[in-house]
């Protein structure tokens, strides 16, 4: 099995993910691909964090304004956080 993914990597990818979204270079079809494939990844290899603290980086990645709110309600959910 793979290792698992860190706080930090998961928050480059999503912040990598939003500059390309606001610079236009995705379309929104192509930002929810991606998105599925960060979840999926997530979900294969798992998150090298507690609860707690997958919630705060989610809450702190909202307040930066990377993720929408609706995003971090799908990523709850598909991570089983709620």
């Amino acid at each position: 099995m793979a290792d698992a993914i860190t706080v930090e990597r998961f928050v480059e990818q999503m912040e990598k993910l939003h500059a390309e979204m606001t610079a236009g270079n995705l379309k929104s079809g192509e930002y929810d691909q991606r998105l599925s494939r960060v979840i999926q990844e997530l979900r294969d290899r798992g998150i090298d964090a507690d609860r707690a603290k997958i919630t705060a980086t989610l809450d702190g990645l909202l307040s930066k304004g990377v993720i929408t709110p609706s995003v971090k309600e799908h990523l709850e959910n598909r991570l089983g956080l709620v």
